[in-house]
């Protein structure tokens, strides 16, 4: 029996999480909600860059969408930069009695000792009121901050520190809006959203404190630092121009300390060319690649490298964005009512996904 499906959000995520949706046989699309005007009307197998007609038009009402009567939506708008907008968003969901899987709002992967109890108990609230759950990840944060530390630290005997590590060139990335909000291509006398004070322990203070959680410490305060590159000439990347002297690399890490020991680290190192900044970690793969070390009895480190046929390693990660959340929607679905996190649910092992090249090249 299919489950019925609704989608918010067509972006770098929401496209590739409708290209499951709308070539997967488990699932049927009821609606398909977008921001911009330009995709009005547009079918959904279009939108998903798919040779396959649905006959669901894009509309950008919520409302008409939560009127089809799915059982669960995939919400993938934008939650950066417009968290109150998303929040409200899935609140209205879940209230309405549909289940919610997401890439946004990242801070409902793990929000408690992140976000205010206030408005968590509005989420929980409106869960409890609709009889339905939501589950928010992605890469990182995500399944490289969670189920991949888990898995790891589920052998040991003994964890001094596990650190979970993004190493990539973004060069390729094509999200303006992401890399305007990291600072790439900007002055480094400007503050980026991302590098206000603060900003970096809440993006990825979820993670932290879920592994800590799963982990069973207490973690006595999060910190954070940065260090910054500049373009040493003018070069274009995919969202534009960088500048001579604005920022093309950039380190940062978020340390969950317990007892003055940094337990839990989450760093990323991110250039625009592969050549800034050699003495930074560099991927196992070029291009890009995640790592998850952890020090301990046994100690591990482990590189995963993701690829794909019809992109590069940014390419990839997308798409193991989109799928870690598609392919969670029947667990969500069964799931108690509330936020539901990677501690909660079951093993999700990609159940329905597999098919013969020919089929997949669809």
């Amino acid at each position: 029996m299919t489950i019925r499906v609704a989608h918010v959000g067509t972006g770098n995520v929401g496209r590739l999480a409708l290209t499951e949706l709308v070539t997967n046989p488990q699932f049927e699309l009821t609606g398909l909600c977008v921001s911009a005007t330009e995709k009005v009307g547009k079918d959904a197998g279009t939108l998903a860059g798919v040779d396959v007609s649905t006959g669901v038009s894009a509309v950008n009402d919520l409302d008409a969408v939560l009127a089809t009567g799915p059982e669960c939506v995939v919400y993938c708008a934008m939650g950066d930069t417009r968290l109150p907008d998303a929040m409200e968003d899935v609140r209205r969901i879940l209230a309405a009695g549909i289940n919610v899987v997401g890439s946004s709002p990242g801070l409902l992967q793990y929000p408690w000792g992140v976000m205010p109890d206030k408005y968590i108990a509005r989420i929980e609230d409106a869960a409890r009121q609709g009889n339905s759950s939501i589950f928010i990840s992605g890469v990182d944060p995500g399944f490289i901050n969670d189920l991949i530390p888990f898995a790891l630290a589920s052998t040991c005997q003994r964890i001094e520190q596990v650190r979970c590590m993004e190493i990539a060139d973004y060069a390729t990335y094509d999200g303006s809006e992401v890399m305007y909000y990291m600072g790439f291509g900007r002055p480094l006398d400007e503050k980026p959203m991302l590098l206000q004070p603060g900003v970096l322990s809440i993006a990825w203070g979820t993670a932290i404190r879920q592994l800590a959680a799963g982990l069973g410490i207490e973690v006595d305060e999060v910190t954070e630092s940065y260090q910054r590159e500049p373009a040493p000439e003018d070069f274009d990347i995919a969202v534009g121009h960088v500048r001579q002297g604005t920022m093309a690399a950039l380190q940062f890490e978020i340390r969950g300390m317990v007892d003055g020991h940094p337990a839990i680290v989450v760093e990323h190192i991110t250039r625009l060319r592969q050549d800034l900044r050699p003495d930074w970690p560099q991927p196992a793969q070029p291009g890009g690649s995640y790592r998850v070390e952890i020090v301990g009895e046994p100690s591990y480190a482990v590189d995963i490298c993701p690829s794909s046929r019809k992109g590069d390693h940014n390419h990839a990660a997308i798409v193991a964005a989109a799928g870690r959340i598609v392919n969670a929607i029947p667990a969500v679905i069964a799931a108690a009512p509330g936020i539901r996190t990677t501690l909660d649910l079951p093993l999700i092992t990609g159940k329905g996904v597999y098919a013969r090249e020919e089929i997949a090249a669809i």
